[in-house]
């Protein structure tokens, strides 16, 4: 539709479906394709309009291109729900298939190919046999990729009918663009087959190479996709094929870039010539150089496969590294890829001049994640490279002065690590790392600083001592703490086994085999104890062991992963650094693409995380009927669940309507039940869902973001295989799973927990709360409803911070960074039970002060949104009267009114 047909989904008018009866059958051709725009526009905003089913279809006969793609686009939306009046089209598509216009020929077959009804499929089949062979390229090019989704309806028949003889013939056509549509159709088949469909021979070959210069940017990525598959005979046949593709590195798409990159690669571990080999790590320098300055998105992207690139070819950036260091404005996520490819590319030649200033200076930026990453960046590299280490050591030393408490407890951590790789070296630093000690409040700083205690004992004067304030909040440390306490106090034991060291073991072992429920903490208590009272050499021998050095591990992924991965630059694997199989099932529900695309679009079969996510079970009331008698609605305990049954998938119809970007995903699993706790808001109502209501909020249990969502059957038919969709927002939320709503019975009400993801669709910009969500089910139209994003389910655990962290993040951020607003709705009655409630939703307390003059109360607490964005925020209120004044300050002002509508919401 143009421009000016946005006035078809204006309309307000109810009982149109007679008029739209009578325009559709009109004899004027203009009032028609009238008719079935506002068709289209009320089908688009979830009208059910499939009772106009035959009406439309008559419209098909007819020479304007507009409006036969008009009809179309109605057709593949609701063959599925009518595929017995489906059958009256097929005669025109056959006809269309014939039409001399080459458009209209794509067309029919094409929309032969998206209506996924089996009866119409066996008609499919001469009409795309002649379109495969069609004179014009670009009925070949649309053909091509209509037996890919032939396969996936009925693969037997694309086989016996020689569809894939005819395809791979299509890679010999003189038109690039179906060469590069039938590389694309015959990767989806392989895809999804167990056989080997395609390979690529010396004859192909030298046709992808020739098409690769001439076709689009999509159409090189699947010809390059292809090659990477390629082994090359011999290093004089990969020098070949890497010369005709290195000018792809220069194309302006990062897509074609990095495909290209992937090749190359993989071909380069034939070629036996290390000038060759040389001459191409630097031709693959600048493209990957210049993606790294594109938008942010873009270069995580391209970061996260420079990660992989370089641990197996350094070399291609070693002269770069500058390009990797961090900007101010970058965000948090691009800055921790830098850091991770900078300790990647470090090395002696760069460590002193270079880096070790960089990474000084990160150390003392806002970001408490970044400043911890940088710290153990400085610790990461003094353990890769021993001639830097003294160097290192000096800086984290520099920083430790500083005081900064986060600061020096991930120094203290990573020194703990170099104490490791380097023994008996730099322990003079002992005495300055226990300046600190009452400083230390983090389980695994206070471990390694126990570590330092016990390893170095005899060096330390007062190790005892030390020790012992320690072991004051014996009960109350975490595993981690327990461990290293007990066995710290062992080597303090056998190392000095004067009076108080003795004392000292006696209580520890005491409270490690008594005071205890860690099966971990207790067994080794006991071991230590047989040890030291049956044989104390035998316990030297033990636990005073020479320990092994341990190694740099910047490098982490094992080869063999790091070769799959290598392989698959380009795709969500190098992004998720997991294999495909990791997060993608191999057998995938059908879904119709976007109809409207020429060509596959790129990355469309990936989900948005991990598909090994725990499925929660189910439970669903009904109302009681007459087939349905009352004994039977008690659960009855089974020995065994049985499996369930496989449930049809269901076309993805409202990704091609209205464009959104993430896949639907179907129903698989049954529903959760509701947890108890107030009604969850109506978010469409009965009378605006035809009898569903669904109700819902998000919401934050262990960590984790769920939409809980309460589905009400009022109609009189069953509904079943739901789907759920959502539109660009803020945060980029999606759905991470299945929506789990199994057959809703009229009358029935079925509750489920849907697992959300962040940041996999975000919307560009100012920060908002809409959340607009699509949902579906077979027997009803799409409905579109709106949501607020409840922010507070956003709030992360670990958004706590430190009186002292508290008073630097707020001297450290500019005046500008701070905004007041009276919250009229909330009030605080108890300040206690306020900060209770605050902490539940991880608002978390830090102080609080009272006003004498005005009888305030202040409040001061901190947390934290995705991503790792902290904000503070000081309450000032009169007890038991409404209207809170709110100061919140924060690195990102513009989500200032979404914080101010959560703490609203949780005081109201």
């Amino acid at each position: 539709m143009s421009g000016h047909d946005s006035k078809y989904f204006t309309t307000t008018k109810k009982g149109e479906i007679h008029e739209l009866k009578e325009e559709l059958n009109s004899q004027y051709k203009d009032k028609k394709k009238d008719a079935v725009k506002k068709v289209i526009a009320a089908m688009t905003v979830g009208k059910d309009v499939s009772m106009l089913f035959t009406d439309v279809v008559n419209c098909m006969q007819t020479e304007n291109l507009e409006l036969k793609k008009l009809v179309y686009l109605y057709l593949i939306n609701y063959a599925k729900s009518q595929p017995d009046l489906a059958i009256l089209a097929v005669n025109t598509f056959v006809k269309d298939s014939q039409d001399p216009n080459p458009l209209i020929r794509a067309l029919a077959v094409r929309t032969m190919g998206c209506i996924r009804v089996d009866k119409i499929t066996e008609y499919l089949c001469d009409p795309l046999q002649r379109c495969l062979k069609d004179e014009d390229p670009y009925v070949r090019k649309t053909a091509a990729i209509c037996v890919a989704k032939l396969y996936d309806i009925n693969a037997e028949l694309v086989e016996d009918r020689g569809f894939l003889e005819t395809l791979k013939d299509l890679i010999s056509d003189s038109n690039p663009m179906v060469v590069a549509n039938a590389i694309a159709a015959l990767a989806e088949i392989q895809e999804s087959s167990s056989n080997l469909i395609f390979e690529i021979t010396n004859h192909t070959l030298f046709k992808l190479l020739t098409a690769l210069n001439e076709c689009t940017e999509w159409g090189q990525v699947f010809i390059l996709d292809a090659l990477s598959k390629y082994k090359a005979k011999d290093a004089r046949d990969a020098e070949n094929i890497v010369e005709r593709v290195t000018p792809r590195l220069q194309h302006a798409n990062c897509a074609v870039v990095l495909s290209a990159v992937k090749v190359i690669l993989q071909q380069m571990e034939l070629i036996t010539s290390t000038d060759v080999v040389r001459n191409l790590c630097k031709k693959m320098a600048p493209p990957l150089v210049t993606l790294i300055s594109a938008e942010p998105e873009i270069q995580y992207v391209v970061l996260r496969n420079i990660n992989l690139i370089v641990q197996r070819r350094p070399s291609i950036l070693a002269h770069e590294i500058k390009v990797f260091f961090c900007k101010y404005n970058d965000p948090i996520y691009v800055k921790m890829e830098k850091l991770e490819i900078m300790i990647k590319l470090a090395s002696d030649r760069n460590i002193d001049q270079v880096l070790l200033l960089e990474f000084k200076e990160y150390a003392t930026e806002v970001d408490v994640d970044f400043v911890r990453k940088a710290v153990r960046a400085i610790g990461r590299c003094a353990i890769k490279l021993e001639r830097a280490a003294e160097r290192c050591i000096s800086v984290l030393l520099e920083l430790i002065k500083l005081k900064v408490n986060y600061v020096v407890q991930e120094a203290i951590i990573v020194i703990k690590d170099i104490f490791r790789r380097y023994p008996n070296m730099y322990e003079s630093i002992i005495a300055t790392l226990c300046e600190n000690l009452d400083t230390l409040d983090e389980p695994e700083a206070k471990a390694s600083m126990i570590w330092i205690i016990g390893e170095y004992a005899e060096r330390i004067d007062n190790a005892d001592e030390l020790l012992e304030s320690f072991l004051e909040s014996f009960p109350e440390e975490t595993a981690q703490v327990q461990l290293q306490l007990l066995t710290a106090a062992v080597k303090l034991f056998l190392k000095k086994p004067t009076e108080g060291p003795q004392q000292m073991i006696q209580v520890v072992l005491n409270n490690a085999t008594q005071e205890t429920d860690n099966p971990d903490l207790r067994d080794r208590a006991y071991i230590y104890w047989r040890l030291l009272s049956t044989d104390p050499e035998a316990a030297k021998d033990v636990v005073l062991a020479e320990k092994p050095t341990i190694n740099d591990d910047s490098n982490m992924l094992d080869p063999s992963l790091l070769d799959e991965l290598l392989a698959n630059i380009a795709t969500l694997a190098s992004v998720y650094h997991k294999p495909p199989d990791a997060f993608v099932s191999r057998v995938r529900p059908s879904t119709t693409r976007n109809e409207e695309d020429e060509e596959y679009e790129n990355g469309q079969d990936a989900g948005p995380g991990d598909s090994s996510a725990p499925i929660p079970e189910t439970t669903t009331t009904a109302a009681p009927t007459a087939s349905t008698p009352s004994s039977t609605a008690s659960a009855r305990p089974s020995s065994q669940p049985g499996p369930l049954p496989p449930v049809a998938p269901v076309a993805d119809l409202l990704g091609d309507l209205i464009g959104l970007d993430n896949a639907l995903v179907p129903v698989s699993q049954p529903a959760t039940p509701a947890p108890s706790g107030p009604p969850l808001p109506v978010l469409l109502p009965a009378s605006a869902g035809q009898g569903l209501q669904i109700s819902g909020m998000l919401v934050r249990r262990d960590g984790q973001i769920f939409y809980s969502l309460q589905f009400d059957n009022n109609t009189q038919t069953p509904l079943e295989n739901f789907m759920i969709q959502f539109n660009k927002n803020t945060f980029g939320l999606a759905a991470a799973g299945p929506l789990q709503v199994p057959m809703l019975q009229p009358g029935g009400v079925a509750n489920t927990l849907l697992p959300m993801v962040l940041f996999q669709n975000v919307a560009p910009g100012p920060p908002s709360a809409l959340l607009q969500v699509a949902v579906k089910n077979n027997q009803q139209p799409v409905w579109y409803f709106n949501d607020k994003i409840q922010l507070q389910a956003l709030f992360v655990e670990d958004g706590r911070m430190e009186r002292t962290t508290f008073l630097e993040t707020w001297k450290g951020l500019p005046d500008s960074h701070e905004v007041s607003k009276e919250l009229p709705n909330a009030v605080i009655n108890n300040v206690d039970q306020t900060i209770e409630k605050l902490a539940s939703t991880n608002l978390f307390f830090i102080a609080r002060r009272l006003l004498k003059d005005t009888n305030q109360e202040v409040l001061y607490l901190s947390g934290k949104v995705p991503p790792s964005i902290p904000f503070l925020v000081e309450l000032t209120a009169v007890i038991g009267f409404p209207n809170v004044k709110c100061a919140v300050k924060t690195p990102s002002l513009e989500m200032a009114p979404l914080f101010f509508e959560a703490i609203e919401a949780i005081l109201k």
